[in-house]
């Protein structure tokens, strides 16, 4: 069991203080002192989080998605405990790739519980930012929910800024006269919309969680073991998250216009090589038709036996070229 705590402390006051060797007795300790546990696990079994489960009385069904995790953010309201699903998103702009691992939060009366799966989702650093400010920790295990969206948020505004600039070079390179016909950016802009894609699915469902947990249009309906004067801050967190959703609804519409201009300029540049093609099969044409022509089998035909029919056929031929030449390059097709 001790594999997958990541932590384990209980939290009086604003205060850290250790927690028991046998964490089966940190509610207990937790609730005698005023304070409330804070038990982090990272990708638990369903044996090892059996125990937990026994301990601090979870539902089954939250319990569920906690361990198969590929749950879309939530927030559940159950007899002994809240239960909320959120998705920290990172980005590896040297590959265009957003990345999602999963956070599940159980919050009780005098217990937080936090499960993480995938390896970019720690939360050492919210664990530590807490214990600086007091303030907010003696608040209970609010401060914990509070501390957890407001980290998540705050990476999805890194970004949805990283994804922006990545986006401007983009556009920069679809634009440019050397490469915005090359094929291989249509696959670039398909997988940038794709991680778009990604990232919509960890921010967009976290809107309505946040919304309740600020209070926001629930005509004074409380959320069950959530210190309400907490509503402020989740308030706060919930309009990042929305400009975070306005951020990246505006990067999939440019996106897709992106592509339509990608488009757009490989059909006007296979316009182009028609044409072009066109006219050299044109000029092509006058000479062979003379050539061919001249190049019949008949006894009978005057010019074959004139002084001057070679040289007069070079230069008609040459003098079609010529004018065929300059009409085409003077409408554009050359």
């Amino acid at each position: 069991m001790r594999s997958v705590i990541v932590d384990c402390a209980i939290y009086r006051d604003g205060r850290r203080t250790e927690g028991p060797e046998d964490f089966s007795d940190a509610v207990d300790e937790a609730r005698a002192a005023g304070g409330f546990v804070w038990i982090g696990l990272h990708e638990p079994s369903d044996r090892e989080f059996g125990l937990v489960t026994e301990e601090f009385g979870l539902h089954p069904l939250a319990v569920e998605d906690a361990l198969k995790a590929h749950q879309r953010p939530k927030l559940e309201v159950y007899d002994d405990s809240l239960f909320m699903v959120l998705k920290p998103v990172g980005y590896e702009p040297e590959q265009d790739v957003v990345s999602t691992d999963e956070v599940m939060v159980f919050l009780g009366d005098a217990f937080v519980v936090t499960v993480r799966h995938g390896e970019g989702a720690g939360l050492r650093s919210v664990r530590q930012r807490l214990e600086r400010d007091p303030q907010i920790l003696e608040k209970g295990p609010t401060s914990v929910l509070y501390a957890i969206c407001d980290d998540v948020v705050d990476h999805y505004l890194d970004v949805a800024s990283e994804l922006q600039t990545d986006l401007e070079e983009l556009e920069a390179e679809v634009f440019s006269p050397d490469q915005g016909g090359s094929r291989h950016i249509a696959s670039r802009i398909y997988t940038f919309k794709r991680q778009i894609l990604e990232f919509r699915r960890a921010t967009v469902p976290l809107m309505p969680p946040l919304t309740r947990l600020a209070g926001v249009g629930t005509s004074g309906l409380t959320v069950p073991f959530v210190n309400q004067k907490a509503r402020p801050f989740f308030r706060d967190v919930n309009d990042h998250l929305a400009r975070v959703n306005e951020s990246v609804e505006g990067l999939d519409r440019l996106v897709s216009d992106v592509l339509s201009a990608h488009l757009a300029q490989m059909s006007v540049r296979q316009n182009d090589d028609m044409r072009k093609i066109s006219a050299w099969a044109a000029m092509a044409a006058v000479p062979t038709m003379i050539a061919g022509i001249y190049g019949m089998n008949f006894d009978h035909m005057p010019e074959l036996h004139w002084l001057w029919s070679y040289p007069v056929v070079i230069a008609v031929m040459a003098a079609l070229e010529v004018l065929l030449y300059r009409t085409f390059k003077k409408r554009g097709w050359l």
